[in-house]
């Protein structure tokens, strides 16, 4: 049986895709001015929630995104200094 061996790709609407690559880019580091990432190689949740779950936001939020990072501290750090507000729900996951 063949199996799937990673996310090839996320795709998502946007109102200006523009100036959300910039935002991906300068807050995040990810280039992805040419639609293509090379991420780090890690383990990947793929995991289905309820329709109604309030677990990643208000109902008509219909995806969530988690990004591995080097410095979970220090990002957050850099994504406040730009007055960006961050959200956390510590947890430890084996990697």
């Amino acid at each position: 049986m063949q199996k799937v061996t990673g996310i090839g790709g996320m795709f998502f609407r946007a109102k200006n895709p523009e100036i959300l690559i910039d935002w991906y880019t300068t807050h995040l580091g990810i280039d992805i001015a040419d639609a293509v990432w090379q991420p780090c190689g890690g383990p990947t949740i793929f995991c289905p929630f309820k329709h109604d779950t309030d677990y990643f936001g208000r109902l008509e939020q219909q995806w969530m995104i988690n990004f591995r990072v080097a410095d979970l501290d220090a990002m957050i750090a850099q994504l406040r200094d730009c007055g960006i507000n961050v959200e956390t729900r510590p947890e430890e996951w084996d990697s």
